[in-house]
């Protein structure tokens, strides 16, 4: 138990990776027209943005929780990923690849360090 704050936080760390590679390397041009859909039923790039976010929060929910096998771990990682990403959009635009990693893994380990470290 001492170090499961770590393990979630790579496993979290995995799973961005994968859902990177598995939506825009390997179901792209279905991952582009579910953009399309969502543009066209919102209207508007923002909420088109923040149901793409809450996708990705529910597909990091999923793989944690198989993961764990603890639905509650799931919720928290997709929660904190999901502010996360929200912030740094907002508040950092302008962020590489390296940079985006480290900040989700820094900001997710100290999140869990807090729940499961103490």
């Amino acid at each position: 138990m001492e170090l499961l704050w770590f393990y979630v936080a790579v496993v979290l760390a995995i799973s961005d990776v994968l859902h990177t590679t598995l939506m825009w390397k390997v179901l792209n041009n279905f991952y582009i027209l579910l953009g399309g859909l969502i543009q066209q039923s919102t209207h508007s790039t923002w909420q088109t943005w923040l149901a793409h976010e809450i996708m990705e929060a529910g597909f990091h929910f999923v793989v944690l929780s198989i993961v764990f096998l603890n639905p509650t771990i799931g919720i928290l990682a997709a929660l904190i990923h999901f502010v996360v990403d929200i912030s740094h959009t907002i508040f950092i635009r302008n962020m590489g690849e390296i940079e985006h990693r480290a900040l989700h893994f820094v900001v997710e380990s100290l999140f869990f360090m807090l729940i499961y470290g103490l």
